[in-house]
């Protein structure tokens, strides 16, 4: 049997039931996937990665054909990458869990915090969908630069500005698949952490009287490697905005040393500083 995700895999990862998955592919030809010898469907990350798209076009307002259409446009991780995918798509241990954004606000604090207790020269990005919920928190933004080789938060700000003593504010684009997603990367030699997360499509509009309660789909972890890759497909987002910096930031990254890998003492502190925080809500 060939590599490959399996339809109903692809439809637990999408929100997108199966039927309507074949459906798509019977009608518009997309997706368009391999078949094994027995004729199962298997599908690649691009694949889910193309289908996300299609909901979160959806979710703006377009009609089927014109959301599969936009999200043929605007394919591949080159032109538009995504970090959840890019670390979902390596086996890293960790396991992706559909969790409220309550839920990832305290995952993301624990994160935040941890960096500034414990990491030296941090490499920090972040991504909030909508400016207002980075202001929320920029305080503690603008403290972790302040001691930061490089910082950068991702939102729909209008231009790009890299203020005094704080993270450079880069725009998300109409097309990014960030739009749609959540990040806490941190990228230091002592510690490396990285929260991902794609929110599910929803009735649930961002800032609502239930914005508490949207579901993403999540995965965290403190592997040096799998943080680094994040981080890495940051930078080049980065770069899409301000070619200078996103070139200034791959250069940081790459004369980094990967943060030691001995991951439990940080997983444990972390885990302690998350379920406080759980507890505290």
């Amino acid at each position: 049997m060939s590599a490959g995700i399996a339809i109903k895999d692809v439809a637990d990862r999408t929100g997108i039931a199966a039927g309507t998955i074949r459906m798509w592919e019977q009608r518009y030809g997309f997706p368009c996937p391999d078949r094994t010898e027995s004729g199962y469907r298997r599908y690649t990350e691009s694949d889910v990665e193309a289908l996300r798209r299609v909901m979160a076009y959806r979710h703006r307002g377009l009609s089927i054909p014109a959301a599969i259409e936009r999200a043929r446009e605007t394919g591949g991780e080159t032109d538009h990458p995504s970090i959840y995918a890019a670390v979902a798509a390596v086996d890293t241990g960790a396991r992706p869990q559909v969790l409220r954004k309550s839920t990832l606000v305290a995952l993301s604090r624990a994160i935040e915090h941890e960096c500034l207790a414990h990491a030296a020269a941090p490499v920090l990005f972040g991504a909030f969908q909508r400016e207002r919920f980075y202001r929320q928190v920029e305080a503690r933004y603008r403290r972790i630069a302040m001691h930061a080789d490089a910082a950068a938060v991702f939102a729909d700000f209008g231009e790009v500005r890299h203020p005094a003593h704080a993270p450079a504010e880069i725009p998300i684009g109409r097309e990014d698949a960030l739009g749609n997603e959540w990040a806490v990367v941190v990228d230091a030699p002592g510690y490396a952490a990285c929260l991902l997360a794609w929110e599910q499509p929803g009735v649930t509009e961002p800032g609502g009287p239930d914005d508490a309660d949207r579901r993403f789909e999540a995965i965290w972890t403190v592997d040096p490697q799998a943080t680094r890759r994040a981080a890495l497909v940051a930078a080049r987002l980065a770069g899409r905005a301000d070619p200078a910096y996103g070139r200034e930031l791959e250069r940081v990254l790459a004369d980094r040393p990967l943060a030691l890998e001995q991951p439990a003492p940080a997983l444990t502190a972390l885990t302690t500083r998350i379920v406080g925080y759980l507890e505290a809500r």
